[in-house]
């Protein structure tokens, strides 16, 4: 079940930024996130204050998050998107992550679905995104998913990462 977060969820959203610091620390690395600035929980809260934060989860366990509203960061003016649409229309995912120890179930593909399923319903006609250029699941995934790759630029993210971006539209 994906659901909106609560304030309760958020310890558990802070142990899966954790467990992929934890895994990256032991490579492959695909996030290019940096422990204890980004994402964090007190991201996370400021996500949640502005109502986009979502959790998936099965039973009692948490295996994902992601952050669906319709932020472009500066950057995007950069990429030559090729679906048209007005600001209001679009929808953007950021920071989803599934739990590394819930890898491989589906559940990344599931957390886009709803994405585009609740884009769709707040009345967004694309969806944009954007995956650091080294994260080769995400970058093998979006296409699947039917995402169009519309360039790659440099980004300075959070005032902190430099680092190229993949962009990815996806018309609802």
């Amino acid at each position: 079940m994906i659901r909106k977060a609560t304030a309760e969820d958020l310890p558990r959203i802070g142990e899966i930024y954790e467990a992929i610091f934890d895994q990256e620390d032991r490579g492959p690395v695909y996030t290019n996130w940096l422990r204890g600035t980004y994402p964090s929980v007190e991201n996370a809260r400021q996500v949640l204050e502005a109502g986009t934060l979502y959790v998936g989860e099965a039973g009692d366990v948490l295996w994902g998050a992601v952050n669906l509203n319709g932020v472009q960061l500066p950057e995007y003016g950069k990429i030559p998107w090729t679906i048209p649409a007005q600001r209001e229309e679009v929808g953007v995912i950021h920071t989803l992550c599934i739990h590394p120890g819930q890898s491989g179930k589906g559940y990344a593909k599931q957390m886009v679905a709803f994405c585009e399923e609740t884009a769709r319903k707040q009345g967004k006609t694309v969806i944009r995104l954007d995956t650091w250029e080294g994260n080769a699941p995400a970058n093998h995934l979006y296409p699947s998913l039917g995402y169009r790759f519309a360039g790659g630029t440099e980004f300075f993210f959070q005032g902190y990462i430099h680092e190229i971006l993949n962009c990815y539209e996806k018309k609802l």
